[in-house]
């Protein structure tokens, strides 16, 4: 490869590595290029993407970003995941298929320019999804609104039902 084509593939994954809100690092050591492939169309679903590059275009890209924590793991063949979108959905994706192919090992990662270690990825997929957290944070926030709309509806309540009672026993008489 020519100085050139490096400075070009360096400015390339340093961008990359800026515009990314989580880089995670895995070792697809024994994956064919069928799988890989695979991979990489399942990453693109969730607004991700899985690039192979060497450790020290790596190391130099990373340099003055917020993934720079991401260099004392750049050793042996690597392949970097970034994830744009929805880092959980990254996450998800990688660790299921970490599951299911025993070839590609996960080595950790970083997000919001703090370290992951690989358990700390596994958990990160095992959360939920960004659109189920915002809906549990929005019951959370309504519960006391509504709580406190039925305590000032149930006298009211309570006295249409006791009309409707004395109404039913009436009828009934």
């Amino acid at each position: 490869m020519e100085r050139a084509e490096k400075t070009t593939l360096v400015a390339s994954l340093h961008e990359k590595f800026q515009q990314a809100e989580v880089t995670l690092l895995a070792s697809p050591k024994g994956l064919t290029v069928g799988e890989v492939t695979q991979l990489r169309r399942q990453l693109r679903a969730v607004n991700g993407e899985l690039k192979v590059a060497k450790n020290t275009l790596a190391r130099l890209a990373v340099a003055e970003t917020s993934s720079s924590p991401i260099r004392d793991l750049l050793e042996g063949p690597n392949a970097l995941v970034f994830g744009y979108g929805d880092p959980v959905a990254v996450a998800k994706v990688l660790v299921k298929y970490s599951e299911g192919n025993k070839n590609l090992t996960i080595r950790g990662g970083v997000l919001g320019g703090r370290t992951l270690a690989v358990e700390a990825v596994t958990d990160l997929a095992k959360l939920p999804s960004r659109e189920v957290l915002l809906a549990q944070l929005l019951g959370l926030l309504q519960a006391p609104a509504t709580q406190l709309l039925r305590t000032l509806n149930e006298p009211g309540a309570r006295l249409v039902r006791l009309i409707d009672k004395l109404r039913a026993a009436s009828a009934d008489a």
